[in-house]
């Protein structure tokens, strides 16, 4: 059986034919002794096969491909077409050698090309490594090393280099040097507390507080220059009155020796030192929440942000957080305590470090286990989520921590909690909301661009379309009941968008006028509105019986233009003539308010000559279809 052997170098693939073996007698150690001699190994390796990278950035693709076990497209047509092709149904009469067994297995899988990795194909693999610049031709001797080195750098960047802003090793660095600063901090002002005693022990009962302690050790320095004056100073230290009363009168009965000025300044550094600390472990510890809320949102709403980079930091990464079950992130930082139970054979633990949570330690001891397993759900879900959403949210976080409050409440009140379908779906639908609103509101710029939102949303509240549909299931009922027909849906449609536009232009037109006359007019309006549309008619009426004459006919469209010009020209007159103030303190006389409502009515009549001759014409239509 033929033997081919696949060798991945820095400038391209290359398959090579080891001819010429027994395989009863292959020998390890024979091919390794003859492998340094080119002149042996050369008659029985032979290069059938290479095929150059097109680029350094295809190099890289390809050596990522390999190094995960993966076979890519270029790979297979290579080695479709340098291998003998098998015929259907019979066995290939050769196999092929590859460095990487998990290379080899889905080569076999997808091509069903026969491989094989054992320790006398890295031997000559070995060889080719070693003379391989022998066998291409018209290959420079730097030219090799430059492809290897440039391969090497870059495929090593391109493991390292992450997303800048979601970088998990920020937070493990960051909670480790909490974590010590927390001890450094107490073991130093433990320090100046003792320290400071000498001279003034009575003050580490009335001062609590590290922080504080080392302040006030800083203020006094010298007990015996203590006086009323430093009141005011030592209450905006401690924050109560009461408290530097008490200092102060502590100082002056004081059971303490006294120090060296050198002794008191170096106690004064020592606590300025301690603060310092203390004031860098609160910076510290609001970078690290602002670097969990843009790692792990979710995980950080859910747990809390120290507890969720303890978890990052105990597993190594985010990564690995994600890919941990919920059983092993329980307990996660009690192994000690798990192998001890697994060698003793005693009770496993049931929490690690997710028993630092708020949730364990307000459920019961009976529920704490049942607790910690489901927190343990949730956090595993959260930080998957935070691993592989490209979105930066927190709606996962709350709606996963409303899961586990209702959990609590089902096992002290027994209320039954939501089903996790629920929840997710109405997470993704705030979600979804949140990118529309953003996508939505973007501010519009002008006070044309505030109109035209009132527009749209008086548009967006209107009910034509309802009533019209009203309409239709009315007229679908009469039409089962007794066999009238209905109207089409896109008659009723286009008489509901109509409508709509008739209301709008409504609205344009009717603009309120500025002063404070239009507001008295507006209101005189609404009193006399109906008296004025229907007197002009009850006079017409009338006027026609009498006469006992046929009906007139409808005026012609010349008479109803000069009609109009004569309107707006006594209109403009009107407003060019100097107006008297009529308005009395109990009312108006009779001519003045005939002639104000003579003014009105053609004010009206102006304003609304648009919206007059579209309603007219409307009319007509309607005419025309009901005679039709």
């Amino acid at each position: 059986m033929a033997l081919y052997i696949l060798y991945e170098s820095a400038s391209g693939y290359s398959l090579f034919l080891a001819h010429g073996l027994d395989e009863i007698g292959q020998n390890t150690e024979a091919v390794r002794g003859s492998v340094s001699d080119l002149n042996r190994f050369g008659k029985v390796v032979k290069l059938a096969a290479f095929s150059p990278f097109e680029s350094a950035l295809d190099a890289l693709n390809q050596c990522n491909a390999v190094s995960e076990g993966q076979m890519t497209d270029e790979l297979r047509s290579f080695l479709e077409l340098t291998l003998p092709k098998v015929k259907e149904g019979k066995k290939p009469k050769f196999s092929l050698g590859v460095a990487e067994p998990k290379l080899g297995s889905h080569i076999c899988e997808v091509t069903k090309i026969p491989c094989q990795s054992n320790e006398f194909v890295l031997e000559l693999l070995r060889g080719v490594r070693l003379h391989f610049d022998r066998f291409i031709e018209n290959l420079k001797p730097g030219d090799l090393e430059k492809a290897q080195l440039g391969l090497g750098h870059s495929y090593s960047r391109a493991k390292v280099k992450f997303n800048v802003n979601r970088v998990d090793n920020m937070v493990i660095q960051a909670i480790f040097l909490l974590d010590t600063l927390d001890k450094d901090v107490n073991s130093f002002s433990m320090r100046v507390r003792e320290w400071y005693s000498w001279h003034f022990p009575e003050l580490v009962k009335i001062v609590n507080d590290n922080y504080l302690y080392a302040k006030v050790a800083k203020y006094v320095e010298d007990k015996s220059q203590l006086s009323e004056d430093h009141l005011s100073g030592l209450t905006d230290i401690v924050g109560d009155e009461d408290k530097a009363k008490e200092i102060i009168e502590a100082a002056k009965a004081s059971m303490g020796q006294d120090l060296s000025p050198i002794d008191l300044i170096n106690v004064k550094q020592f606590a300025q030192r301690v603060m310092d600390l203390a004031e860098y472990r609160k910076k510290l510890y609001d970078y690290l929440v602002a670097k969990m809320n843009d790692i792990a949102p979710n995980l950080a709403a859910l747990i809390g942000e120290v507890v969720g980079a303890r978890l990052i930091s105990h597993a190594g990464s985010l990564t690995n957080l994600a890919k941990c079950p919920s059983s092993t992130l329980q307990i996660l930082g009690a192994e000690k305590a798990l192998f001890r139970a697994l060698k003793t054979r005693g009770n496993t633990p049931k929490y690690g470090l997710i028993f630092h949570s708020s949730f364990i330690g307000r459920a019961s001891t009976r529920n704490k286990g049942r607790m910690a397993r489901y927190l343990a759900n949730k956090c595993s879900i959260a930080s998957r989520i935070d691993c592989f959403l490209e979105k930066n949210t927190t709606a996962f976080g709350e709606k996963l921590r409303e899961q586990v409050e209702e959990r609590l409440d089902f096992y002290d009140k027994g209320v039954a909690p939501r089903k996790n379908l629920d929840v997710m779906k109405s997470a993704i639908e705030t979600v979804e909301s949140k990118d529309t609103e953003m996508d939505v509101d973007e501010p519009v710029d002008g006070p044309s661009a505030k109109k035209g939102k009132k527009k749209k949303s008086k548009k967006k509240n209107t009910t034509a379309f309802g009533e019209k549909l009203r309409e239709q299931v009315e007229e679908r009922l009469d039409f089962y009941d007794k066999g009238v027909a209905p109207r089409k849906n896109l008659d009723v449609m286009k008489s509901a968008i109509e409508t709509v536009e008739s209301k709008d232009t409504e609205m344009d037109v009717d603009e309120p006028v500025d002063g404070p006359s239009a507001k008295k007019g507006k209101k005189k309006k609404s009193k006399s509105g109906a008296k004025e549309d229907v007197e002009p008619l009850t006079e017409d009426k009338p006027a026609a019986v009498n006469n006992g004459d046929a009906p007139e006919e409808p005026k012609s469209e010349k008479k109803k233009k000069k009609e109009k010009r004569k309107l707006v020209q006594k209109a403009d007159e009107e407003k060019n003539e100097p107006t008297e103030n009529v308005n009395g303190a109990n009312g108006f006389n009779a001519e003045n308010g005939t002639a104000k409502k003579k003014k009105k009515k053609k004010e009206e009549n102006t304003e609304d000559l648009p919206a007059a001759s579209e309603s007219k014409k409307k009319k007509k239509k309607s005419r025309k279809e009901d005679s039709d």
